[in-house]
């Protein structure tokens, strides 16, 4: 490879996985990501939770399933995440 040219490096794109909490959206599920870190001055374990917003196109994926979501460029105003997987499928209750 010359040095005119570049090499293209490929982003690798975060990933997390969480339990869908809400479907309600067109084209869209809200995704709870819940994770466990150290209280810097009590040193108990606590949990910190926080929901994204992702694309699903094809309204698949239901309240209760388990997916990874992966980072993405911008959708809209609240959306740049899209669903990659289901991992585990929900309960029906």
């Amino acid at each position: 490879m010359s040095d005119t040219q570049t090499a293209k490096v490929s982003k690798v794109a975060r990933a997390l996985t969480g339990r869908v909490v809400s479907d309600k959206m067109n084209k869209t599920v809200t995704v709870l990501i819940e994770r466990r870190v150290r209280h810097p001055l009590v040193g108990k374990i606590v949990t910190r939770s926080r929901k994204y917003h992702a694309h699903s196109e094809n309204n698949e994926y239901k309240v209760g399933d388990l997916v990874t979501i992966e980072e993405t460029r911008p959708i809209s105003k609240t959306k740049a995440w899209k669903v990659v997987k289901l991992v585990e499928k929900g309960k029906n209750i």
